[in-house]
């Protein structure tokens, strides 16, 4: 298509004829591939005597393929593009990015960052001479503006792949400072001259964000680049031209300059600062960086920060980063020693008032309370905030200088307090009441720890919080019913305080003002979670379950389903009446949040996270009322709609919590419906297609690189790393229980049904999954899970699936390489052989693999730690399947298992059996001396305390003692942790191993020691001079511990008919 007609077809497509615009859509996804398409979209982009409207179309298409095309994610893809149109567009997307209108520009911008991410240095080496030659030419604006995507493609990146940005570095700094020199000398600057130096601080950003480049080192050049920083920080921003409106106010461009260099300063500090670093060359920076410029920023920022307390003005980005900077200097002698002159004015006449509810708050209050309450409980808003960096401040000072700070600081409230009391209803300070109780709220954990205030504290919510639950003023109600939350869980002396802060929290959520009614919800969650007599709040859960929801139809917030959550936890099976109520509710909130998150496609949008947290409550329903199946089978209709929608494509933001909804349905209900079974070809089909990511039973970010990551989200979060809990980063984000408890509690229709077949879309998702070659190791170890489950639920009815199970277990053992994954496809073996030995034997040989298997196996049972302990297998359950594989195999006929044979596998066993009953034993102690059933803590075998475990008396009861009815999908879903490999076969912790008792299954019911013992005894009847040979060849200790097993299988299985007995007279009962 030539330019004329190209140009043509771009009109078209702004038609307002839908057919038109579909035709013009159609000829350039036609032409799309043609040669010199891209080219001749980018001159129609870049040619001003074009209309504007087909320039923006053309911008947007040449966005969209050049993304999509320009480097495919598939290495081994056919290039779409060709090398001679690519040189064109590197070329002349240099020359023009900076030269079409900022409408455009956004849209070239993006495709450069787009091909510098994708081919410098490689395919691009002469960028940075460009970059320099424009440097030093008019060209300035686009230099820097290249210069700054490409610094931004190393900013987070460490070690070799960090290498390219020492040159760039080396090459453009010296130009950067010249050019940043000559921008500050000038006279009246426009504000173009704000957007160059804006671009030059971000670059520098950029390249010191990790490390402190070498050329920095140099004391003269760093120097000379700080004196302009402090320069910029110093000088008042030019007054000409800055917009009245406080939104364009604070996007100023001056505004902007101000910011990046207080951020730049701030991570100097508190990244290169710190004098504890390691690194010679680091600390030698650190301590220039203390001596000669970190006081000097302090007595800057502290000048800034006057600005507001005498009226003037200052964005809220520049306050909060230097009210951060502020904190961190607290706790350095030096910088405190400066700081303390003006500690008090900074405290009681700028940080103070910060924290006071302002003009702003109240016009938001009154306009949008929605919006209040969004801002209120967003933590990036937080994050920015000039009040939460207040509150930091005041929490840092009292922690870190609390014993000349605290004390004057609590006066100052109590004084406040004392004027707010005194005073008339119409003079009362109620903004100043407002700071004050959230100056109160933020220092609670000290103050609930320090004397003499932690035995006022009670006296401090009667007297200067009840009385504010019927303040006239709104936001004063909604602040007594936050702090009032934060003390929740201090000792009252009088329960009657207790019960009336309930009472009051409680009454505010019928509150006319939506605010109001929201703090109290949240601040009902700690009083719930403090609550030592459930009869307080036992009489009233309708009611509160009625006002929760009729909050839910108002506000979308993730942290509003915290606090059910917290009733049904607290609450347990008494949530029962109220649980299919509960979950229709939830279930229409989550369709509404759902809704709102597909209007809205903003990716930290709270209609989607609260729609999470209306999935997470439903699963703690569902938990809450596990004893009680008919539950289920009412509720099923409800979550249906909902389990189908999101185990397709429209749900792989919540597909996590959707499969953990139909593990709970399918797992406590009385049977598994037909209506649940149709869940299961959508699970086959996301697996296929999108959702592979999900079998893995355990995502580890360790293995990504959890050092980068956490150096990134500092830039992006500033603080949520310190937020966010350390189990964060490892999900489970596990389908083996669904799957599972199709197969485990639906047997008989997993075999019997044909249409859909699930035994064939079972082995085609494994067979595809095991067969994967860029599948990791880690990645398929659900695989063998899933083949154990069939083999002992399925035991003697999928003969003819043994075999294929066998084949590409075989076939995927061979290529592995991790030890722990090794053993998973030996349980395969075992299992089989449990399954049926003698079949099993048969296919091995046929596979020509017998011999190399058992070789291999018997290898791993006796592989040991450098510290002795047992290297693989360290599960009970490992153990137990090895030993069921094994003892099954000594069944066999002398023809198919010769004596040589029979003795080792008989030593084998008994090896096992000794190890798996000192495990059970010890086990059984632990949680004994723990008095705790919950099995948080999973026995591995090395950490028995004696190795000789055979030497011990064989008698202690090794019964798990788990009823199946009581087994909570909790625990089910821990054990998705318990698949996680280990990399390291010589560690000796074993943290990472838990057992898997919790996983119910067939062999439960079968006791390894009178398996093992029937067998023989069926070897010693049927053939007398077999097992007359095999005893007469056993050495002696192995015959003492053959008799031990003997006398323990006895034992237990009297203890085994005591606990039918029991179980039968339980029942009667």
């Amino acid at each position: 298509m030539d330019l004329p007609s190209l140009a043509v077809v771009l009109q078209a497509a702004l038609s307002p004829n839908p057919d038109e615009r579909k035709a013009a859509e159609q000829s350039l996804n036609q032409f799309q591939y043609a040669p010199l398409h891209l080219v001749r979209l980018l001159q129609i982009i870049v040619d001003s005597n074009v209309d504007m409207g087909v320039r923006q179309v053309a911008s947007i298409h040449f966005k969209n393929f050049i993304a999509k095309n320009w480097s495919p994610l598939d290495s081994d893809a056919q290039q779409k593009i060709s090398q001679s149109d690519k040189d064109v567009v590197r070329d002349h997307i240099l020359v023009f990015v900076t030269q079409v209108p900022p409408l455009l520009r956004v849209q070239l911008g993006e495709c450069l960052k787009t091909i510098i991410h994708s081919d410098y240095p490689e395919q691009w080496p002469r960028l940075l001479d460009w970059v320099k030659l424009n440097l030093q030419d008019q060209q300035v604006y686009g230099a820097l503006y290249v210069l700054r995507i490409l610094s931004r493609k190393y900013e987070f990146k460490s070690d070799e792949e960090r290498v390219p940005v020492y040159r760039i570095v080396d090459e453009t700094f010296p130009h950067l400072l010249n050019i940043f020199n000559r921008l500050v000398q000038i006279v009246n600057p426009s504000l173009e001259v704000a957007d160059l130096i804006k671009l030059i601080c971000k670059i520098f950003w950029s390249s010191i964000y990790l490390e402190i480049p070498k050329l920095l080192f140099d004391q003269n050049i760093f120097n000379a680049w700080m004196m302009l920083f402090l320069n910029i920080l110093e000088r008042p921003v030019p007054s000409e031209g800055e917009p009245v409106d406080p939104d364009l106010r604070k996007s100023w461009g001056w505004w902007k300059v101000k910011k990046w260099t207080v951020h730049i300063l701030n991570r100097l500090y508190t990244r290169f600062g710190d004098l504890k670093l390691q690194n010679p060359e680091n600390r030698a920076f650190a301590q220039t960086f203390q001596k000669h410029y970190a006081g000097k920023i302090l007595e800057c920022h502290l000048n800034l920060l006057n600005v507001i307390r005498v009226g003037g003005y200052l964005p809220d980005r520049v306050i909060n980063l230097i009210l951060q900077y502020l904190s961190n200097s607290i706790s350095r002698n030096s910088m405190y020693t400066m700081l303390q002159p003006r500690l008090d004015v900074l405290l009681f006449e700028i940080v103070f008032p910060l924290m006071c509810f302002n003009d702003n708050d109240q016009k938001l209050w009154d306009e949008d309370p929605h919006e209040y309450v969004r801002k209120g409980y967003d933590i990036i808003e937080d994050l920015y905030s000039p009040r939460t960096a207040s509150m930091d401040f005041v929490s840092e000072l009292v922690r870190k200088r609390g014993k000349e700070n605290l004390q004057k600081f609590i006066q100052f409230i109590v004084e406040i307090f004392r004027r707010y009391d005194e005073a008339s209803a119409e003079y009362k300070p109620y903004r100043q009441k407002d700071g004050a109780l959230l100056a109160i709220g933020a220092l609670c954990d000290k103050l609930k720890q320090t004397e003499p205030y932690k035995s006022e504290l009670e006296r401090m919510l009667v007297q200067h919080v009840f009385p504010e639950f019927s303040s006239p003023v709104g936001h004063l109600r909604a602040k007594a019913a936050w702090v009032a939350g934060q003390y929740a869980h201090i000792n009252f002396s009088d329960q009657n305080n207790f019960r009336q802060a309930l009472q009051c929290v409680v009454s505010r959520m019928q509150d006319p003002e939506l605010p109001v009614r929201v703090d109290s919800v949240f601040a009902l969650r700690s009083f719930i979670e403090a609550c030592k007599d459930l009869n307080e709040i036992r009489p009233i859960l309708p009611r509160l379950l009625d006002e929760f929801f009729k909050l839910m139809n108002e506000v979308e917030n993730e942290d509003l389903v915290f606090t059910l959550e917290t009733i049904v936890d607290k609450f347990g099976e008494e949530m029962a009446p109220y649980a299919l109520g509960l979950c229709q509710n939830l279930a229409a909130a989550f369709w509404r949040c759902m809704n709102t998150a597909e209007a809205d496609e903003e990716a930290d949008d709270p209609g989607a996270l609260a729609a999470v947290g209306c999935l997470r409550a439903i699963s703690t329903i569902l938990e809450s009322v596990s004893r009680l199946p008919h539950l289920f089978v009412q509720i099923e209709p409800t979550l249906l709609p909902i389990m189908r929608r999101m185990l397709t494509t429209d749900g792989q933001e919540v597909f996590e919590e959707v499969l953990e909804i139909v593990s709970y349905m399918t797992f406590f209900s009385p049977t598994i419906s037909l209506e649940m079974w149709s869940l299961w070809p959508l699970m086959m089909e996301a697996l296929a297609d999108w959702a592979i990511d999900f079998f893995p039973s355990s995502f580890d970010i360790n293995s990504c690189g959890i050092s980068g990551i956490v150096n990134m989200l500092p830039s992006l979060l500033p603080g949520i790393v310190n937020l966010i809990p350390s189990g964060l980063f490892e999900l489970n984000l596990d389908i083996l229980v669904p799957l599972d408890n199709y197969i485990s509690r639906g047997t008989a229709h997993f075999l019997t049904c044909k249409e859909p077949d699930y035994q064939q879309s079972l082995w085609s998702m494994i067979s595809s999954i095991m067969s994967d070659k860029n599948m990791e190791d880690n990645d398929i170890v659900p695989a063998p899970k899933l083949i154990e489950v069939v083999f002992q639920n399925c035991r003697g009815q999928v003969d003819h699936w043994v075999e294929p199970y066998l084949r590409i277990t075989v076939e995927r053992l061979r290529h592995t390489e991790k030890s722990y994954v090794k053993c998973l496809f030996m349980q395969v073996i075992a299992d089989a052989l449990y399954y049926n030995a003698a079949l099993t034997l048969n296919i091995l040989q046929k596979l020509g693999v017998a011999s190399e298997i058992f070789h291999l196996w018997f290898q791993l049972l006796q592989q040991v730690k450098k510290s002795g302990m047992r290297a693989n297998f360290k599960r009970e359950h490992e153990k137990k399947v090895c030993c069921l594989g094994l003892t099954s195999l000594l069944a066999l006929p002398a023809d198919q298992l010769p004596g040589e044979a029979l003795g080792r596998v008989f030593r084998a066993n008994l090896d096992l059996l000794v190890a798996y009953k000192d495990q059970a034993a010890e086990a059984a102690k632990e949680e004994e001396a723990e008095d705790d059933d919950d099995m948080d803590g999973f026995q591995t075998d090395d950490e028995d305390d004696d190795g000789s475990g055979f030497d011990k008396e064989m008698g202690v009861d090794a019964d798990d003692g788990d009823d199946a009815d009581t087994i909570t999908l909790r625990k089910l879903a821990e054990q998705a942790k318990s698949f996680r490999p280990n990399d390291d076969d010589d560690d000796d912790s074993d943290d990472d191993y838990s057992d898997d008792e919790e996983l119910q299954s067939p062999i439960d019911e079968v006791d390894p020691f009178v398996f093992f013992v029937d067998t023989i005894k069926v070897i010693q009847s049927s053939d007398p001079l077999r097992f007359e040979n095999l005893t007469q060849t056993l050495e002696l200790n192995y015959q003492a511990v053959a008799n031990g097993v003997a006398q323990h299988a006895e034992q237990r299985r009297a203890e085994i008919e005591k606990e039918k007995l029991e179980k039968t007279s339980a029942a009667t009962a």
